[in-house]
């Protein structure tokens, strides 16, 4: 407005200077001509608007005239609205000076603002007085009614709308106590076809490759299941279930096994892989990866490159679920300073010919 209204005050005073050199008889005629120009534009337009600026200016420039003569002109508002214009100008000007004084409740502390969101976010079925009895337990004293202006303010909509839970939120909730594993198939040099079998946690995405073979039978299944108990058991595993596809290669007598130990079977539905997406997705890493970019001999080689892709997959690949840190390895204190990073020396690490590289800082 400031602008506006500098280039309004510039634009009127070179006017002022042109007027100067007219004589009366010119001005008389410049006056009617721009007094009929404005009787067609007020037939033409409907109710003009004016900005502040345009209301600072003319009330500046009308505010010296007697009501009379303001009655006179031809003007595009009443006379009366050019005296209120100056007045709401003079009230502008007046409380510029003047520190107004605060009225109403004081603002809410920042952290007790932050807390209310923190409750709100982590509690999906507490409602504003939910929250507010939550505070005060705490020894915290704020109204229940300014709860509820924080939520609001922020977009957070009442406790109803918040209980319903996404796919995404409820596998992350239950990952604990979900494992998956399947079987996939890959082949050699010359042809023969070999079975994986592998079992990979949700929760920390570590993979365990428990074997491969050319015959797939159940008692080798049964076999691997209890490898994968003991395993389990070893490093203290809370799984409850597992996932797993419809495959006839999975027996009665597998599912029996981890039913003894405590462990749900869920059968994946009938060509519907996204119910196992996890275990799916980290096959179709293990390929593109490994298994498309090396050329594998025999069963004992595969068995080799797996393990080593193994390795590599748990101790040092970043995963995004897990904020790029490994499953089996956290991630290192970040570098800040800019001394550091001047002197940084990394190191490269080849595994399997250099079909899988690690880098890792030099101590």
């Amino acid at each position: 407005m400031l602008l506006r209204l500098a280039y309004l005050a510039a634009t009127n005073a070179f006017a002022l200077l042109r007027l100067l050199p007219m004589s009366d008889r010119d001005k008389d005629i410049e006056i009617l001509a721009l007094r009929h120009q404005l009787l067609v534009l007020q037939r033409q337009v409907g109710k003009p608007t004016f900005t502040n600026a345009d209301r600072a200016v003319l009330a500046g420039l009308l505010h010296h005239l007697p009501v009379k003569k303001l009655q006179q002109l031809l003007l595009l508002v009443r006379p009366d609205t050019i005296l209120r214009w100056h007045r709401d100008l003079l009230k502008r000007r007046h409380a510029a000076t003047c520190v107004p004084k605060r009225r109403g409740r004081p603002p809410t502390v920042r952290s007790i603002r932050t807390l209310v969101l923190r409750l709100a976010s982590e509690n999906a079925s507490w409602g504003y007085r939910r929250i507010h009895g939550e505070l005060a337990a705490l020894g915290i004293k704020v109204a229940a009614s300014t709860v509820w202006e924080i939520l609001k303010e922020h977009g957070i909509p009442p406790a109803p709308e918040r209980q319903s839970t996404t796919w995404a939120a409820f596998l992350r909730s239950q990952a604990e106590a979900l494992l998956a594993c399947d079987l996939f198939e890959t082949r050699t040099l010359t042809g023969a076809r070999l079975y994986v079998f592998a079992v990979i946690e949700h929760s920390t995405r570590r993979i365990r490759i428990l074997g491969a073979t050319a015959h797939p039978t159940a008692d080798w299944i049964v076999q691997l299941g209890r490898n994968v108990v003991m395993d389990l058991e070893e490093v203290g595993s809370r799984a409850r279930f597992l996932i797993r596809d419809r495959d006839s290669k999975f027996t009665a007598a597998f599912d029996a096994l981890l039913t003894d130990t405590g462990l749900t079977v869920i059968t994946t539905g009938i060509r519907i892989p996204r119910m196992n997406s996890i275990m799916e997705r980290w096959i179709l890493s293990c390929r593109k990866e490994l298994l498309d970019r090396t050329l594998i001999w025999n069963q004992r080689h595969l068995l080799h490159a797996l393990r080593e892709f193994e390795t590599f997959y748990n101790c040092h690949r970043p995963h995004r679920t897990l904020g790029q840190a490994a499953p089996l390895r956290p991630l290192p204190e970040p570098i800040s300073l800019p001394t550091q990073i001047r002197h940084l020396e990394v190191r490269r690490r080849d595994r399997l010919g250099g079909a899988l590289h690690e880098y890792q800082r030099a101590a």
